[in-house]
């Protein structure tokens, strides 16, 4: 995927209400823009990276993009789970994230136990992949700790809009 590393931001939204609820592992949710102007190449399937929730410390996390077959969702959504145990929720926060590599395609399993299973794993690999001197890096480009809504990589790649601001590479 010639896209990665992929950088995006955009506010936290109210997603399905499962990953927290039902998984034990809870997620937050792009809106619907951030996730419209992905680019093409970037498929379908679980991601690992880093993130950043308004100003605080940055985290690894792992995403899921796509429509989550286990529930047959009919709307597309990027679902991150930061590797952190946050006190509270934060909807409306802005979150940033940079997508480095990519974990696996999405399937559907047949039990909930299974789906956990798998995001367990899936959290474990980004652990260490994210460990790996190429992709730590990452945690300290300058994305970060910009206000601005200009890309790391050129300005004039930035698309801002009321709601999220997406840096694509």
């Amino acid at each position: 995927m010639k896209s990665l590393p992929y950088f995006c931001r955009g506010e936290v939204v109210r997603g399905f209400g499962r990953g927290s609820k039902e998984l034990g592992i809870p997620t937050a949710n792009f809106p619907d823009s951030v996730v419209d102007s992905l680019p093409a190449d970037i498929s379908t399937g679980i991601y690992y990276g880093w993130a950043c929730v308004g100003n605080s410390d940055i985290h690894k996390m792992v995403m899921s993009i796509g429509w989550n077959p286990y529930y047959k969702n009919t709307k597309k959504s990027m679902e991150t789970h930061v590797i952190h145990k946050f006190k509270e929720d934060f909807y409306g926060e802005i979150l940033s994230v940079v997508l480095v590599g990519y974990i696996r395609s999405e399937k559907s399993f047949p039990s909930l136990e299974d789906l956990i299973a798998a995001i367990s794993r899936d959290i474990e690999e980004a652990k260490v992949m994210l460990e790996l001197p190429e992709h730590s890096k990452l945690k300290d480009d300058n994305f970060f700790t910009s206000t601005t809504d200009s890309s790391p990589a050129s300005p004039s790649s930035a698309a801002s809009t009321s709601q999220s601001i997406i840096n694509g590479h």
